[in-house]
């Protein structure tokens, strides 16, 4: 038999759900301010009560003082049950409802009282304060019990104080009155305490379908996931506010775009300068694998909005992506070029051998001077003219790759680039990128034709490469530097509209520019001027005159 599976114990708790806990702890807090708001409303409504109720009693008393003739009744007659002072005494106290109203004299006997019997005694509680000109209001006892009283001297027509009138309001009706209030304020507060608990309930509705009723627990787990994800992939993670500012950037989008924490709550305008950069990023420039290029990488970004109005863009760094599509390029530039190369060998060696064959060995040699010299010469012009060995390597094989395009490559006369490159890396890109479009350019047209001119002016680099194609329009003379923008179909193994956003900005990372226009009988022409890209000539060597050898005579 299997083992019996453990009771399961009953836990107590707060529940795990976020709306449950919020909908709880809101009514909890609903109810306590409550009870609070009605124990503070309770405790001075008594204190109130009592004072209302002594102020009564003193305007009474006060009115009473007032009476006409009352004082001199109580100086000129005896103290009687049904003299004057106790029948007026008795009209107040009906016609007020007060508990009782006592006329006393200046000895503290009572010329009135609710008990007649009372009259002509000494009153219980002590009138010496009223007797000596005060208005006294108190919470005391006396003969009728617990009462609210107020007492006031009574003066004659010269001001002289005779006697004195104490009036009592029941300690029972001031007591009804709290307990009659209290119902109304429960009703008030258990009326409060169902709005506060609708309002919860209603908030609560809004965080569950924000939480996705998931629990605290749930959430600060997702929190720390997140976290960890965001800053372990290694893909570029920028999230937006409504606002369009940036509320978070994770470790690789800092490294790709070159930013720290410090952007955040600012703009990408703020974080990155204006650009297409910036652009992508806030959703001016729409659409999917958007290309950008920032200092020296190219980024692919794709922009995604979020339900609260923001938006979260990802960048994946294609820098090493691009630069081996064009090694690609290149690569298979060359291939085609060999073939040909080695076509155009076989051609010349059949011919070499028809030559051999009808003996005519003049015109061999002759056959294969020309061939010799050809290549020669193509190579000593480039060289003589371009000292820098990477430049020159890179001309002489992209005059091979436009031979067999069918594209005449031409180093210009005024070609002059001595060997003195601070960045030669640099402008073999920007050469290379420029005469690859030029070829694309003018490649399958009559008379194609593409020219290079290099030359240094001090410390300054100048490039221009013309070609004999359709040209430029002047609308687009500046788009063709955006990163993206081409005319062109892009190749399988990746995008179009970098090379020329590249080519500028090598160009302004030096201070320089790269401009567009039409070249003399029709063409674009490329021209990139690069401040500082030659260093300081060295000095010129000295030259030593060797001496003559000594002879032997001589040494002797």
């Amino acid at each position: 038999m299997s083992p019996t599976p453990p009771a399961r114990r009953l836990r107590l708790g707060l529940p795990r759900r976020v709306f449950s806990q919020v909908l709880l702890m809101q009514v909890a807090i609903a109810a306590g301010v409550a009870v609070l708001a009605t124990g503070l409303f309770l405790a001075p409504l008594s204190n109130q009560l009592d004072d209302q109720a002594m102020r009564r009693a003193l305007a009474i008393a006060q009115t009473t003082a007032q009476q006409p003739g009352l004082a001199r009744e109580v100086r000129d007659t005896p103290p009687s049950p049904n003299g004057p002072v106790q029948q007026e005494a008795e009209r107040i106290r009906k016609a007020t409802k007060a508990e009782y109203v006592v006329v006393m004299d200046w000895r503290g006997v009572r010329w009135s009282h609710t008990d007649p019997k009372q009259i002509g005694g000494i009153v219980s509680t002590d009138p010496g304060q009223a007797l000596a000109g005060k208005e006294v209001m108190e919470i005391d006892s006396g003969t009728l019990g617990r009462s609210a009283r107020g007492k006031v001297p009574l003066r004659d027509t010269d001001g002289t104080v005779v006697g004195a009138v104490s009036v009592g309001i029941a300690y029972d009706s001031v007591r009804a009155r709290l307990i009659h209030a209290i119902p109304g304020l429960l009703a008030y507060a258990g009326g409060a305490l169902a709005v506060g608990a609708l309002a919860a309930w209603l908030i609560s509705r809004r965080v569950h379908r924000q939480t996705r009723d998931l629990a605290f627990s749930d959430i600060a787990s997702l929190l720390s996931e997140r976290e960890a994800m965001l800053h372990g992939i290694r893909e570029g993670v920028v999230a937006l506010d409504r606002t369009g500012r940036i509320r978070l950037v994770n470790d690789e989008a800092q490294r790709l775009l070159g930013i720290g924490d410090a952007v955040v709550g600012r703009s990408p305008d703020d974080a990155l300068g204006a650009g297409r950069t910036a652009d992508v990023l806030a959703g001016r420039v729409t659409g999917t694998d958007l290309l950008t290029v920032r200092g020296q990488r190219v980024l692919v970004a794709n922009r995604m909005p979020t339900d609260d109005g923001g938006a979260v863009a990802t960048l994946r760094d294609r820098t090493e992506l691009e630069q081996l599509g064009r090694e690609l390029d290149s690569t298979r530039g060359l291939i085609d070029a060999l073939r040909a190369q080695d076509h155009e060998h076989a051609n010349r060696m059949h011919t070499l051998l028809g030559l051999l064959e009808l003996e005519m060995y003049d015109d061999a040699v002759e056959f294969v001077g020309e061939v010799v010299g050809d290549h020669r010469a193509t190579a000593e012009q480039v060289t003589e003219r371009i000292e820098d060995p990477l430049l020159a390597a890179l001309l002489v094989g992209k005059a091979t790759v436009a031979a067999e395009r069918g594209v005449a490559l031409w180093v210009s006369d005024r070609t002059r680039l001595p060997d003195r490159l601070i960045d030669p890396q640099g402008l073999v890109t920007v050469v290379g990128n420029l005469v690859d479009n030029a070829l694309d350019a003018v490649a399958g047209k009559p008379h194609a034709r593409v020219e290079v001119e290099l030359r240094a002016e001090g410390r300054t680099a100048i490039l221009r490469v013309r070609d004999t194609g359709p040209g430029i329009p002047p609308e687009h003379q500046e788009l063709i530097f955006t990163e993206g923008w081409s005319t062109k179909k892009p190749p399988a193994h990746r995008e179009r509209g970098i090379g020329l956003s590249l080519v500028r900005r090598l160009a302004e990372r030096q201070g320089g520019s790269a401009t567009v226009g039409d070249a003399h009988g029709g063409g674009a022409e490329f021209t990139v001027v690069l401040p500082e890209a030659l260093a300081e000539p060295g000095p010129e060597p000295a030259l030593t005159v060797p001496s003559a050898p000594q002879t032997a005579e001589e040494g002797s």
